[in-house]
């Protein structure tokens, strides 16, 4: 073959591959805020993710980083009416007995809540939110967790009105604009399952801690006519229109969580119509009770830090890696690096 051949062929196989490959992924920097609604539109630099989990709040625990749902409700109402899996979402209700007597009490839940807000250097029209319904791009996301799609009726609160995650206005990933709906599974990684394994053959009765987490999903664009443009306005502190807005609804889980809630928003920046402010929010729930868990394990020297509280607030020696298993801040942060870098991909 000719040098002349040799370099054609050689920008043949260039264009293939760049057609091929993925879009480029923007390098991210989290900065810590005390308020993300403070940050002025224009002043962050490209790249830079401005983030707050509020662990400095006076409500929130500063040993968990987690809030009591009431306060949560009572304090932060706009954060609760879209950051809960519906509006009218409260603490679920369980039977318990008590001296023979059965009575209904409700199961208190604690919160982790994250904002974060990155500018991207395009106008709202052409950034494309509907690339995060594609398995594809969901497991680059956090390659550690496995997912597979399911359908409506596969959903567990769509099988059983009972469960505290069912949807009174419609069953999940039905009726919801384009979505996608997920079964996932993470294993936890590191000394975590170790431990889990000691923990069980310690307990004398009881359920027994599974060493995942399995949960279902749903994933959607919101449809333009539920977007509730003033309250969004309210929480992101932003006044443009809502372009656009994504929300992943955790609605089942095996243990630990009762619900999940991630939503990102887009809206031109007031600043400059054509750059993007994107706003993203998480709210995880857990199982308050989880806090009463420390006298099982403090008299065993090995698993002391395995108290929950600490294993889900990335205090444990326990924790590792940058997945569920690293603690809920760490876990965040990593999921919004993982929005931001898609957002801003050219």
């Amino acid at each position: 073959m000719t040098a002349k051949r040799r370099a054609a062929a050689a920008l043949a196989v260039l264009a293939l591959l760049s057609i091929a490959a993925p879009p480029a992924v923007a390098q991210i920097r989290i900065q810590e805020v005390a308020d993300i609604t403070k940050v002025a539109p224009g002043s962050l630099a490209p790249g830079v993710v401005a983030f707050t989990d509020h662990r400095n709040g006076e409500l929130v625990d500063p040993k968990t980083g987690l809030i009591r749902f009431s306060d949560w409700a009572r304090a932060r109402p706009l954060q609760k009416q879209l950051l809960a899996l519906h509006p009218g979402y409260d603490e679920p209700s369980v039977t318990v007995t008590t001296n023979g007597v059965a009575k209904s009490v409700k199961r208190k839940l604690h919160l982790y809540v994250a904002e974060a807000r990155v500018e991207i250097a395009k106008p709202p029209a052409q950034v494309d939110l509907a690339r995060f319904l594609s398995l594809a791009t969901v497991e680059k996301m956090d390659p550690a967790i496995k997912h597979r799609t399911i359908t409506a009726a596969d959903v567990a609160p769509n099988k059983d009105p009972r469960l505290s995650a069912h949807n009174p206005a419609r069953r999940w990933c039905e009726n919801a604009g384009p979505v996608l709906c997920l079964q996932s599974r993470y294993q936890f990684e590191g000394k975590l399952p170790a431990a889990i394994m000691l923990v069980n053959k310690l307990r004398e009765s009881g359920k027994q801690i599974a060493d995942h987490i399995e949960f279902q999903s749903e994933l959607r664009l919101v449809p333009a006519a539920e977007i509730d443009q003033a309250a969004i306005a309210g929480l992101t502190g932003i006044e443009t229109p809502v372009a656009a807005a994504l929300e992943q609804s955790i609605v089942h889980v095996n243990q630990v969580m009762q619900f999940g809630k991630v939503l990102a928003v887009l809206q031109p920046s007031p600043a400059d119509p054509n750059r993007t402010i994107a706003s993203a929010f998480v709210a995880l729930a857990v199982e308050s009770d989880l806090f009463e868990k420390r006298k099982e394990l403090e008299g065993v020297p090995v698993l002391r830090n395995m108290v929950p509280a600490q294993v889900l607030a990335g205090n444990s020696s326990f924790n590792t890696g940058t997945s569920i298993s690293a603690g809920l801040p760490r876990y965040a942060r990593s999921q919004i690096e993982a929005i931001a870098g898609i957002l801003g991909a050219r």
